[in-house]
């Protein structure tokens, strides 16, 4: 069984609240600035691999709201420390979860990621200090644990097991990126601060 990648941002969006930043890439991008819209939402591209990163500072300069990460499976291997920065400075209110889909360049060559199927992040997430770290491949799984994800002091670490991406075809082709799409992290920094009331 696996969560599809609209299905697990739809409930996302339904826990968020309206104080909740969402930190978002990947794969869950399009699809959370589509159903849940916000200027606390920011993107980590063409930052590959700083979601948690970014997550982490927003959590501890906004420690009265909670912080979700969207990452992607390939983009947290490219930079792992970040979750032993998160168990080191354990903030409360971040929640981290993974889009699992076991694939690197999803529709693109949907080459498998390295380490496979079997590397288990849950573990690394414990390791590393994580509060709690749970696994979800249907649905329904993920909409029982919520509640404890929001209620509860973190720091969460989620992963989701995620369908893997259909490949483009001649018929079926990828969707051109508009600039931008690569330039949007500023734009949203800038309304992320002002709704946050921060000053540069």
């Amino acid at each position: 069984m696996s969560i599809q990648v609209i299905e697990a941002c739809f409930v996302i969006s339904k826990m968020r609240g309206d104080n909740t930043i969402i930190v978002h890439t990947m794969s869950a991008m399009p699809m959370i600035s589509a159903i849940s819209p916000s200027p606390l939402n920011i993107s980590s591209v063409p930052l590959m691999g700083g979601a948690s990163g970014i997550g982490l500072g927003l959590a501890i300069a906004q420690p009265d709201r909670k912080v979700v990460v969207l990452d992607g499976d390939a983009s947290l291997l490219m930079e792992m420390g970040g979750m032993a920065q998160i168990g080191d400075q354990a903030p409360a209110n971040l929640i981290h979860v993974v889009f699992n889909n076991n694939t690197q360049f999803g529709g693109v060559a949907n080459l498998d990621r390295p380490g496979g199927a079997a590397f288990d992040f849950c573990a690394v997430a414990k390791a590393s200090g994580y509060a709690t770290a749970n696994r979800y491949s249907i649905v329904p799984e993920l909409v029982a644990g919520g509640p404890a994800l929001i209620e509860t002091p973190g720091p969460h670490f989620v992963e989701l097991e995620i369908a893997r991406p259909s490949k483009f075809t001649r018929e079926s082709p990828q969707l051109e990126f508009p600039d931008t799409q690569f330039q949007r992290m500023g734009a949203e920094a800038q309304a992320m601060m002002g709704a946050l009331g921060v000053s540069k």
